[in-house]
């Protein structure tokens, strides 16, 4: 049989009685278990109200029907308590539903503008890449790096015109689009995306870092290369600074790509100190410390400040040397 005391403690003292902090309540929700879950809940003399006892149906719209009570009735709520629960069911629904067609909204539309319609923004991208050498080593990792945002722009895509087509009723609202607006709700980050993209601890910083990493490929793309390079914006750091080093090699005659080798130097100026690029190599920026603070004047690592855990570092130069 079932041990009805063990499954009174899990709901009573665990479950549900580890978020009750008043004595009193604690003690009334324990009552409460102590009438409910017991082998006499199934006798037919048992009810939870006058005539609600737990049904016996064989169909799914039986049990529909059954459970469409009044529950201000089940649950012992006078007048004007009832009035003020189904007010708040109706009101957190209604902000659920205004809130989700506020995002679903305003993440379209900056799909559609702020991405330049994403599908005739990268058709140009693609025309544009060919005029740019094809076998410049910038241009190359600009190429990868333009494929690999499609790729997430088309995810997200994706999912947001299927989902606006299960709120219509036009498609089924299947369990994966279901998960991607449990994400969205939770302001979590679908599985999908991520899949595609980078980590983020919440749907408004990645979006925030979708729409500046967008906002840097074009202006390189379509203005000029940057002269100074968010360099955490892009999905492959380490292909940058690969790129990087072929790039200097290739400006030097004589150096051979084995021996050559990556330095920095870190600069006293930040991102909005940068008018020019260098002489030789790369500005960058976006990169932070952790378990130290940094002393701008002297350039040099310093202890922590207080309760500071990251702190940004100025913009950094990256150029390389032949080791040979």
């Amino acid at each position: 049989g079932i041990s009805w005391s063990t499954v009174c403690y899990m709901i009573g003292e665990i479950q549900y009685g580890g978020r009750v902090t008043d004595d009193f309540d604690k003690r009334l929700m324990n009552t409460f278990v102590k009438v409910w879950f017991s082998e006499n809940t199934f006798s037919p003399e048992f009810s939870f109200y006058k005539g609600y006892s737990i049904p016996k149906c064989t169909m799914v719209d039986q049990y529909l029907q059954y459970i469409q009570v009044d529950p201000s009735k089940i649950f012992g709520l006078r007048v004007f308590e009832k009035s003020s629960f189904l007010l708040y069911s109706n009101r957190e629904f209604i902000l659920f539903f205004i809130w989700f067609c506020c995002v679903l909204g305003f993440m379209q539309l900056c799909f559609f503008t702020s991405l330049e319609g994403s599908l005739v923004f990268y058709l140009q991208v693609k025309e544009k890449l060919k005029n740019m050498g094809p076998f410049e080593p910038m241009h190359i990792f600009l190429r990868q790096e333009i494929e690999q945002m499609q790729r997430v722009i088309s995810s997200v895509r994706s999912t947001l015109t299927d989902l606006k087509l299960a709120i219509d009723g036009t498609i089924v609202m299947s369990e994966n689009l279901r998960d991607a607006l449990d994400c969205m709700y939770d302001g979590r980050v679908p599985a999908s995306w991520k899949k595609a993209s980078w980590p983020s601890s919440t749907l408004g910083f990645w979006f925030t870092e979708l729409l500046e990493r967008n906002h840097q490929f074009y202006k390189w793309i379509f203005e000029s290369r940057p002269n100074c390079f968010w360099m955490t914006g892009f999905f492959n750091p380490q292909g940058f600074l690969t790129a990087v080093r072929q790039e200097i090699t290739r400006a030097n005659k004589g150096w051979a790509l084995d021996s050559v080798v990556l330095c920095n130097e870190v600069t006293k100026w930040m991102k909005d100190d940068i008018t020019s690029p260098p002489s030789e190599g790369v500005y960058v920026y976006g990169l932070y410390l952790e378990g130290a603070g940094w002393d701008r004047r002297n350039v040099r690592l310093t202890e922590s400040k207080p309760k500071v855990l990251f702190e940004m570092m100025p913009v950094i130069r990256i150029y390389a040397e032949n080791n040979s």
